[in-house]
């Protein structure tokens, strides 16, 4: 499988402590920038029931589903609430800030 990546956003799209959702090669993906500096990519649906995850609430080191409450380590995509997990990406900020995210 071949590895692509992909330039998403500016750093400067990404509000500290949110998430925000885009298109990336034709998949919804949530983009968090976190307190840290940080920058984690998650599939933007929840497995569970379709919730938007980039619009979940961030805590530590998880993103909360806004339907259903559904937990999700924000590293791995693993769900430590029982939900199936969810896809992480690799991400990249350039010297310029911009972020890519690696897909395939």
């Amino acid at each position: 499988m071949t590895t692509t990546e992909v330039a998403v956003a500016a750093l400067t799209d990404l509000a500290v402590g949110e998430g925000r959702a885009f298109d990336v090669g034709g998949r919804q993906v949530a983009l968090f920038r976190l307190r840290d500096g940080r920058v984690v990519a998650l599939d933007a649906v929840c497995p569970h029931r379709g919730g938007p995850l980039a619009d979940g609430q961030l805590d530590g080191r998880v993103v909360v589903c806004p339907l259903h409450q559904n937990a999700f380590e924000l590293e791995t995509g693993h769900c430590a609430t029982g939900a199936p997990d969810t896809r992480s990406y690799p991400v990249r900020v350039d010297d310029d800030g911009r972020v890519f995210v690696a897909t395939g």
